[in-house]
Formats: C-alpha cells, sequence, structure tokens
C-alpha cells in the first residue's frame, strides 16, 4: 500500500484537489481536465467533501471514478459533519474495498449562522478525533490540513498549530495547508510549526487565480490574505477573465519557485477543476490564454 508519506520520502511531488461538479457533464469534462494533469505526475488526486458533507455521496463517486480512469493515486475528503461512527465506517467502508486508502481527515464547515460545530450524534467534534478513529477502522493513510494563517474559529495561531499537533499525534502523516498568496506568511508559520514538534511532511497549498470575484469569494471563507498589489492588477482588468487568468498564472508561478527554491516538500494546487493554468505554471509557460 502506498501512503502519502512515501511520497515524499522519494522528493518533491504535486498533486490536486478537485471538486465533484453535479453532473455527468461536469463529470466527464473533470476526468478530461485530469486526463492533461496527467502530464505534470501528480502524486494524487484528492477530491473534496462539500460544504456541510453536501456532496458526500458525489465525493465517493467522483473518487471511484478516478482511480478506476486516472494515472495517479486517489486520496478522499471526509469530515465529522453529518455522520456518526456507524455511518462513517460503512462510507469509508467501500472507498476501502475499492482500494482507496488515502483520506484528508477534516472537522468540516460551521453551518452557515452557528457560532458553534455541533457534530452529530454519535460523531465527533474535531479531525484529531476523527483522525483517531479512522485508524481504528483499517490502515488507512491520513492526511490533515494545515493553516498558515490560522483556522479562522482559532483564537490565535499558537492555539491553532496545537490543535494540528494534535491531529498528528492521532495519527496523521501529511499536512496539506490552505491555499495562501503570500509565501512569507506559510515561512513564519512552518518555523512555528517545526518549533512544536511536527516533523511530518508539509504539503503547501497554492490556486491559480481564475477570477476576482470567485478569488474574494474563497479568501473571505478561508481567512487566507490577497496581497492588496495583486487585487488592483486584477482591478485593473476589468472584465477581462483571459487577463485575470495571466496574472493568476504569474502569481502562482513566482510562488512555486520560491518554495522549490526553499526545498517545500510538494506542491498542492487547488485547480478549481481546470487543467490549462496549472499547466502553464508547471511547464514555465509565459504566454497569455
Amino acid at each position: 500500500m502506498t501512503r502519502f508519506s512515501d511520497f515524499y520520502q522519494k522528493g518533491f511531488h504535486y498533486s490536486l484537489e478537485v471538486f465533484p461538479p453535479k453532473t455527468g457533464k461536469g463529470v466527464a469534462s473533470l476526468l478530461s481536465e485530469l486526463k492533461k494533469l496527467e502530464a505534470i505526475k501528480p502524486a494524487y488526486v484528492s477530491v473534496t467533501y462539500g460544504a456541510l458533507g453536501s456532496t458526500h455521496a458525489l465525493t465517493k463517486d467522483l473518487a471511484i471514478k478516478v482511480y478506476d480512469e486516472v494515472r495517479a493515486h486517489t486520496a478522499f475528503h471526509f469530515t465529522c459533519v453529518g455522520m456518526g461512527k456507524a455511518e462513517i465506517k460503512e462510507y469509508v467502508e467501500v472507498l476501502y474495498k475499492k482500494g482507496i486508502k488515502l483520506i484528508l481527515a477534516l472537522r468540516g464547515d460551521t453551518p452557515k449562522g452557528e457560532k458553534v460545530f455541533k457534530p452529530a450524534r454519535d460523531g465527533f467534534h474535531h479531525a484529531n478525533e476523527l483522525v483517531s478513529y479512522l485508524a481504528t477502522l483499517h490502515d488507512f493513510s491520513i492526511a490533515v490540513a494545515g493553516y498558515p494563517e490560522k483556522h479562522p474559529e482559532a483564537k490565535n495561531l499558537d492555539e491553532d498549530i496545537d490543535n494540528l499537533k494534535r491531529k498528528i499525534d492521532a495519527g496523521a502523516e501529511l499536512v496539506i495547508t490552505q491555499l495562501f498568496f503570500e509565501n512569507h506568511l506559510y515561512y513564519d508559520w512552518l518555523d512555528l510549526v517545526r518549533h512544536k514538534g511536527i516533523t511530518v511532511p508539509i504539503v503547501a497549498g497554492i490556486m491559480p487565480i481564475l477570477k476576482l470575484s470567485q478569488v474574494k469569494k474563497i479568501t473571505e471563507l478561508c481567512g487566507a490574505t490577497l496581497p492588496k498589489t495583486l487585487i488592483q492588477k486584477l482591478e485593473a482588468c476589468g472584465d477581462d477573465e483571459r487577463a485575470m487568468r495571466a496574472i493568476g498564472v504569474e502569481h502562482a508561478s513566482i510562488q512555486c519557485a520560491d518554495l522549490k527554491q526553499h526545498g517545500v516538500s510538494g506542491i498542492h494546487f487547488y485547480c478549481l477543476n481546470q487543467a490549462e493554468s496549472v499547466l502553464k505554471i508547471v511547464n514555465g509557460s509565459t504566454s497569455l490564454f
């Protein structure tokens, strides 16, 4: 069985995150994009779980399709939202029997309008509890999320890193970071994480910007900072989304080159189900869209 930790013992790797489309046409389009992305030899493709567990059935189905049709290992996201222990076991059992044993374990989103996360009956409050339970079911390889600018619900960065340490101590063997647009924030956070005794590989999450309105919405949800100069460049594009994509490629290319120079274990692209920007970044293309 290949584990998350195995990839990074062999050196630097790219990986990809996709979300489940809600139509058959969307799934076909995504699989076509992933076929293009086989060119960068991703270590694995992770399939997201959706806000409030809203796509959990789609996640399972898409993870199996990616496993069957794409030349990359498949990981699936799983959260504490909406399921108790028996339901969790039933869900992950299907994927385990299929051969999909890489899991990104997350707490999941607090429902809109509520201040406190409420687990399902016989469920879990925190991601470290989910990690511990998953580890009792099978020999899953488990990754967790890290937040260079802290989780939106954490009081401060120190508390958030303590929470991350609990997830590692529970059995996680890889950290994939939330997206960020300023590398110095990642480096400062990484120093603090290592100082806490967290030694597992840490993969940097990078999202190529496709359009301003979209990235503003995403960063508002996850708490990532958009540099003012980057916002100004995007605003100057007006309604020209092609120009915005070019700026997104330029910014992410600079980030990735710097991260690789600093010896990052890997780069995890939040590719928004589209291949072109990622291919341009990895191939060093400077051509416009």
